[in-house]
């Protein structure tokens, strides 16, 4: 590709100036069309390794694609690599310079570069000004934009628009500052600037954000007097505030009100209801909402079910569980990793773990990636069961899998094994994680130390713990050279071998084979060291995970619940 293809290509990957662009000086909204900055980057390096003489268009187009990247730190040199070059700079460049700087937060350089600009002989326009407002916006000094407004007023041919009071009632409305952005509006209407949607809805997102949804409803009627149409932005706003301050049923109420305000309500607030009214445990509520749903025609989609699949998970009546998840898949809705895991969850506190690991292998059959949340709730399930055994091979399956195992991973292990009354077992999963790389927390260290004293073992606990303290600044837990091991300790040959199909992998990632093999190297030493030594124990029959110990004032809640929802219309 030659010089000029290739400047052609770059400028059209971040939508080179055209003629009919709104606002040639305004390169935010200029380059924002296409937004391919990586793009970008790789044919600006292409041209320069190729050793083109690059233009300005080049110069400032890939300055708009660093902008939208937030990189920031290239600011700098593109532009002594302009000024080095002695390029004539036009009032594109120069904007676009003033636009990286405001959204760095350097307004500092921004305004170097605006002086720079006047001094060339070329007019800053309202899109330069707005630009610098909101650059004090980002840097939370909205005051400063006052100024602006008054050099504004000593350009004959540049006056604030509706975009520059918007952009100052949003600096304003970051800060929280609900009065000052009203006074922004009163300004504006003085200066015969009608505020619009995107004003009001400004304002009212504060409102909801400071626990004020209300005072966002009561807009409404302004809104309307100023002869402006709500939208459904502005429904949202209002909807979502009600669902965070708990008030779902004035949520809801908005909802009905919607109908005369002409704006349709959509999946997103249906399902704000939904999970609101499945937290308060209001049945009718997830009824009526349902219902709403079927009038209004708005499909439910994958967070709809899993919502109230989540219901009655938690609640414990699994098979109305499963049935929701059977009428997502006939409704053509394909179930993720989340919807399988709460599924998972629900057969963990039923105690049925061969039927979460059934879903396991049914998930991966179906081409859903399983994630490290749902391996470890299987595990759990097994520890619970007192089935160390069935636990360990999901854990081997997951590394076969490729998955990564986590803390919470290690620490369902070590608990298991503390249930279990064998504390070696839970201490040797320490150098597992070493070699996953896994770093243990003050938690691993607590649980470790449980798992001794819940055997009786009260110096080892007290080991276990002042080892910990006076390693806090490494955080790793080495077994020291000639440190004295127990054969109860060596009792645990072969707990967490990896599977040769994960090690002898050639599809596998490196990272996943270097995890593979030092597991297995490990385990091997281990069972070299053990191979004639055995160990057996009784697993205990607590509980292992603290969402396993539901009180039974908290199950009546959710089976109240649970046991009349409707599921009519997801039917």
């Amino acid at each position: 590709m030659g010089e000029s293809s290739k400047v052609k290509a770059l400028s059209t990957t971040i939508g080179e100036r055209e003629e009919g662009t709104t606002d040639k000086q305004d390169p935010s909204s200029e380059y924002d069309r296409k937004r391919k900055p990586q793009e970008a980057q790789s044919i600006f390096d292409s041209l320069v390794e190729g050793g083109h003489r690059l233009s300005l268009v080049t110069y400032t187009t890939l300055l708009a694609a660093l902008t939208m990247q937030k990189q920031f730190k290239s600011i700098q040199t593109i532009i002594l690599q302009v000024e080095q070059n002695g390029m004539k700079l036009d009032s594109v460049f120069f904007n676009a310079a003033i636009n990286a700087f405001s959204e760095s937060g350097n307004m500092e350089g921004a305004f170097k570069t605006f002086w720079k600009m006047k001094e060339s002989g070329l007019k800053p326009t309202t899109s330069t000004y707005n630009t610098l407002i909101k650059g004090y916006g980002i840097i939370g000094k909205p005051e400063e934009s006052l100024k602006l407004l008054e050099l504004m007023s000593q350009e004959g041919n540049v006056k604030p628009n509706l975009r520059t009071y918007n952009v100052l009632l949003r600096a304003w409305c970051n800060k929280k500052n609900i009065k000052e952005a009203w006074n922004v509006v009163y300004k504006m209407m003085r200066c015969g600037i009608q505020p619009d949607v995107v004003s009001y809805n400004t304002i009212a997102t504060t409102y909801a954000q400071n626990g004020e949804t209300e005072q966002a409803e009561g807009m409404i009627l302004e809104i309307q007097n100023n002869n402006v149409q709500p939208n459904e932005r502005t429904c949202g706003i209002i909807i979502s505030g009600y669902c965070k301050e708990g008030r779902i049923k004035k949520a809801l109420s908005f909802v009905h009100k919607m109908k005369e305000l002409g704006v349709q309500p959509n999946l997103v607030m249906f399902n704000s209801l939904i999970k609101g009214f499945v937290a308060i445990m209001d049945r009718d509520g997830v009824d009526e909402v349902l219902t709403l749903m079927e009038e209004y025609q708005v499909r439910p989609d994958i967070i709809t079910f899993s919502t109230i699949m989540n219901a009655w998970s938690t609640a414990g009546f699994m098979d109305k569980c499963r049935e929701i998840f059977d009428d997502m898949v006939k409704a053509g809705i394909k179930p993720d990793a989340h919807a399988y895991s709460i599924l998972a969850k629900g057969y963990v506190r039923a105690q049925e773990p061969e039927k979460a690991e059934e879903l396991l292998e049914t998930m991966i059959q179906s081409g859903c990636r399983p994630n490290v949340v749902i391996f470890t709730t299987t595990i759990s399930g097994w520890c619970s069961a007192g089935r160390m055994d069935n636990a360990i091979k999901i854990f081997n399956r997951m590394c076969e899998y490729g998955i990564s195992p986590n803390l919470r991973t290690f620490e369902t292990l070590m608990s298991g094994y503390s249930e279990a009354k064998q504390p070696w077992k839970a201490e040797e999963i320490l150098q597992i994680m070493a070699e996953f790389d896994v770093q243990p927390e003050n938690s691993t260290v607590l649980v470790l130390a449980e798992a001794w004293r819940a055997t009786g073992l009260t110096k080892e606990a007290n080991r276990i713990l002042s080892r910990a303290k006076s390693r806090e600044k490494q955080r790793t837990y080495p077994i020291e050279a000639g440190e004295e091991i127990s054969l109860e300790k060596l009792a645990y040959s072969s707990i967490l071998q990896i599977p040769n199909a994960f090690t002898n992998d050639q599809k596998a990632t490196g990272a996943a084979q270097r995890r593979g093999r030092m597991v297995s190297r490990y385990t091997e030493f281990l069972a070299a060291k053990s191979k004639c030594l055995s160990h057996t124990c009784k697993f205990g029959a607590r509980s292992l995970i603290i969402w396993h110990k539901l009180s039974q004032g908290q199950f009546c809640t959710y089976a109240h619940f649970a046991a009349s929802c409707t599921t009519v219309f997801l039917n």
